[in-house]
C-alpha cells in the first residue's frame, strides 16, 4: 500500500515542480504569473509628455505653424496661376535704363517705357544691351584716354508687355 501511495505522489510532485520551476531568462508563461499582475493595467504617460527627440520635433512643428504662411486653397492657387498666364506680348525697341543710386542700371523703368510706347501698361525687360558712349576727344590721335572720357549706357531692347 505504501508503494501505491508513493507511486501516486511522485507524478504529482513532478507536475508541481514543473509548475514552480524558475522561469528561463526571466520569461514566464501566463499560467506562472501571479494573478494580481494579470489584472494590473499599464499606465501610459500623458499624451503631451514626450521626452527627448519626439518632444523637440513636436515643438518644431508647433513653431512652424506660426512662422509659415497658411496654405492656399486649390481655387486660390488656380487663380494665381491664371493671373500669371494672362495674355502678354513681346515687343522690341530701345529704351534707356535709369541709373540707380548704387550706379547699377535699373531697367524696369526702361521696360515700362518700351511697353508704353507700344500701347501697353507695363513690362519686364528680357534683353538688355550695353553701349559705351565716349567723348569725341577719345578718337583723336595721340589722346590718352582718361577715366571720365567714356561711360556705359544700358538699354532695354526686348520686353514682355501686359
Amino acid at each position: 500500500m505504501a508503494a501505491l501511495v508513493l507511486s501516486m505522489a511522485l507524478p504529482a510532485t513532478d507536475s508541481a515542480r514543473a509548475q514552480t520551476a524558475p522561469p528561463v531568462l526571466g520569461v514566464q508563461s501566463p499560467a506562472q504569473q501571479p494573478a494580481e499582475s494579470q489584472t494590473q493595467q499599464i499606465e501610459l504617460p500623458p499624451a503631451r509628455e514626450h521626452p527627448g527627440l519626439i518632444n523637440e520635433i513636436e515643438k518644431l512643428f508647433e513653431k512652424s505653424k506660426s512662422v509659415l504662411p497658411p496654405l492656399k486653397s486649390p481655387g486660390d492657387t488656380f487663380n494665381d496661376l491664371s493671373n500669371l498666364a494672362r495674355p502678354s506680348t513681346m515687343v522690341t525697341g530701345r529704351a534707356a535704363c535709369a541709373v540707380a543710386a548704387n550706379g547699377a542700371p535699373d531697367c524696369k523703368i526702361g521696360a515700362d517705357r518700351l511697353c508704353q510706347s507700344n500701347g501697353y501698361k507695363e513690362g519686364k525687360g528680357i534683353d538688355i544691351a550695353a553701349t559705351e558712349k565716349c567723348s569725341p576727344l577719345v578718337y583723336l590721335p595721340g589722346h590718352k584716354r582718361g577715366p571720365n572720357d567714356c561711360k556705359t549706357e544700358n538699354f532695354v531692347t526686348r520686353a514682355v508687355c501686359q
